[in-house]
């Protein structure tokens, strides 16, 4: 994958990454889901081989990753998320919003963003729906597990931040 054409700041990518934490082996997501390093959800294929890949080769992930390699899986996962941002999210941004909905995106996935009314609200131009829309993505399995973080995106996207 070629890197997305807007990517997060700094700023931006060590929010979310503070935001999804990082674990070098498997473990279950709020929703119950089997995930590793920063937020990678684990394929069926990758459930199981036991394998995945980063950077074109094939990794044992039950071994544990390195810092490295978990470094590189989110890279990846990261520009799937601020791609789809880029392209779906017609209107203009700035960094702080553009952070904002790529966490959201990383976290929700690109097909939930592309089927959102946010989106479609944002791009017909109103800004100022997004933090109610962001509040209403709070469940996982369920369960309102992910109210603290939507807050935090909230504020983000409200928040400019300082030059």
């Amino acid at each position: 994958m070629t890197k997305p054409t807007r990517q997060m700041t700094k700023r931006g990518t060590e929010l979310l990454i503070a935001r999804e934490g990082s674990r070098s082996k498997m473990y279950l997501d709020s929703a119950g889901l089997p995930t590793i390093g920063v937020g990678h959800l684990l394929t069926r294929s990758e459930l199981s081989s036991g394998k995945l890949y980063i950077n074109g080769i094939a990794v044992r992930w039950r071994d544990g990753l390195s810092n490295d390699q978990i470094a590189h899986l989110f890279d990846h996962d990261n520009d799937v998320a601020e791609t789809a941002v880029d392209s779906l999210i017609k209107v203009e941004l700035a960094d702080h919003q553009f952070d904002a909905l790529a966490s959201f995106t990383f976290n929700v996935g690109v097909d939930a963003l592309r089927r959102s009314s946010l989106r479609r609200l944002l791009n017909a131009g109103d800004y100022a729906v997004v933090p109610d829309q962001l509040r209403r993505w709070i469940y996982a399995a369920g369960q309102p597990v992910l109210r603290n973080r939507r807050e935090e995106e909230v504020r983000q996207w409200m928040t400019p931040y300082a030059a």
